[in-house]
C-alpha cells in the first residue's frame, strides 16, 4: 500500500476519526476509517510518530503469586469486563508517573517497582494508532475504590487457578486475556 493523503473527518473531546486513502499495488484506491488520540495529524508521519498515549500495567503481588485485575464497567460495552490497570499519560508526565498514578486511582495501591518496560505496543492496531507501554512490576497496599466518579473498577489479587477459572467464563481485554492465560499456565 501507498500512502496518498489524509482528511480528519471528526474530532470529539478524547478521540478524532480520519480517513486515510491509500493506494493499493494493483493501483486501485483504499479509504481507511481510523480513531487517533493526535487531534492534529494530518501525515503518515503524524501517525506513525507520536508518543505513547497510555500506560498498560501489568502488576504482581510481593509472592508473584497473584495477579492484578481490574473487573471494569465498560462504557463502549456497557459491560463489565476484566482488564489490567491502564490510563492516558497526561501531559508533562513521564510513563513511570503515569503508572503510578493510574495504579494508585483505579485501585488505591502503591506501585513499588517497575521490573520491566516494554516497547511501544498498540490498543487497537486495526482501527487506531493509539500507543501503550506495558509496564510489569510490583504493587502493594490497600484497594480503595476508583478516585474517579466516572469509572467503576473492582480491582483485585487472582491465583493461577483463579485466573483459569475466569479466562473459561468471562469477557476479557484481548492484552489482558492472552498474558493471564500464559502467566496462569506457567
Amino acid at each position: 500500500m501507498k500512502y496518498k493523503s489524509m482528511k480528519k473527518v471528526h474530532s470529539g473531546k478524547f478521540i478524532h476519526r480520519y480517513d486515510i486513502t491509500y493506494q493499493t499495488k494493483t493501483g486501485g484506491e483504499k479509504v481507511y476509517e481510523m480513531i487517533s488520540r493526535n487531534p492534529k495529524a494530518e501525515s503518515i508521519r503524524d501517525l506513525r510518530e507520536q508518543k505513547a498515549d497510555a500506560v498498560v500495567l501489568i502488576m504482581h503481588d510481593k509472592s508473584g503469586e497473584h495477579l492484578l485485575l481490574n473487573r471494569e464497567f465498560r462504557l463502549a460495552l456497557g459491560d463489565w469486563v476484566y482488564n489490567f490497570p491502564a490510563g492516558l499519560i497526561d501531559k508533562g508526565e513521564t510513563a513511570e508517573e503515569s503508572a503510578a498514578r493510574e495504579l494508585k486511582e483505579e485501585t488505591g495501591l502503591n506501585l513499588i517497582e517497575i521490573r520491566e518496560q516494554m516497547a511501544i505496543s498498540y490498543s487497537a492496531v486495526g482501527f487506531s494508532n493509539e500507543k501503550n507501554i506495558c509496564m510489569v512490576g510490583t504493587a502493594d497496599g490497600t484497594f480503595e475504590k476508583s478516585s474517579s466518579p466516572l469509572e467503576e473498577i473492582e480491582a483485585a489479587w487472582y491465583t493461577k487457578e483463579e485466573v483459569r477459572n475466569l479466562l473459561l467464563t468471562e469477557p476479557f481485554a484481548a492484552r489482558t486475556q492472552a498474558y493471564a492465560y500464559l502467566w496462569s499456565r506457567e
